[in-house]
């Protein structure tokens, strides 16, 4: 009994490997945008159910009969007291979260980043972590500023750094991705920089 060994010719390793070669740069550039693509998702995902979030506070309001707790629009949304906004010709509709805790009134739509973090925290079940302080944004998915009294939610992995830190964005839409609540009116919009 007699076995052929057959091995592959040089043309045909040649083929083999010019295919591989062109699969690695075809798809290479499509791996290398998964990141962006990631980030982008994670921005909008956050956003849409941020906004979702504001829509059953407004819905539950409205369903009580737009209850009050001390002369100020609120709502207990799942377990936790929610201060709202009050109508104001203008710059206000009445019924979208400012603010949440006992003991915390709303006054008006005067945002500060501890309200924006509140507000965060009741509406969203296992919401991802959230400061206010550069320092800290290292250790955590989200960053919130304020800009003209919105809040606004970078994602902290897309906003600039030096060096080790993440520089400040100040309140700029044009810095990282970011979505900005405006309570006035309840409405969540999505800026992609990156």
């Amino acid at each position: 009994m007699t076995s052929t060994q057959r091995g592959f010719s040089l043309i045909e390793l040649v083929i083999v490997v010019t295919i591989l070669g062109l699969l690695a740069v075809t798809a290479l550039p499509r791996f290398l945008d998964v990141t962006e693509e990631a980030q982008i998702a994670n921005i909008e995902g956050m956003a849409g159910g941020f906004a979702t979030g504001v829509s059953l506070v407004r819905a539950q309001w409205e369903a009580e009969g737009r209850p009050q707790e001390s002369n100020v629009n609120s709502v207990v949304y799942d377990g936790q007291l929610m201060y709202l906004t009050e109508e104001s010709a203008g710059t206000s509709a009445p019924g979208y979260p400012v603010n949440a805790g006992s003991g915390n009134t709303a006054n008006g739509v005067s945002m500060t980043t501890t309200r924006c973090i509140r507000v965060w925290d009741s509406m969203l079940q296992n919401p991802a972590t959230v400061t206010d302080n550069i320092n800290n944004a290292a250790d955590n998915r989200y960053f919130v500023d304020l800009n003209n009294g919105d809040c606004v939610f970078y994602l902290t992995q897309t906003l600039d750094r030096n060096g080790s830190a993440y520089t400040d964005p100040n309140g700029s839409l044009t810095t990282g991705n970011n979505f900005v609540y405006s309570p006035g009116f309840g409405s969540v919009r999505v800026n992609i920089n990156n």
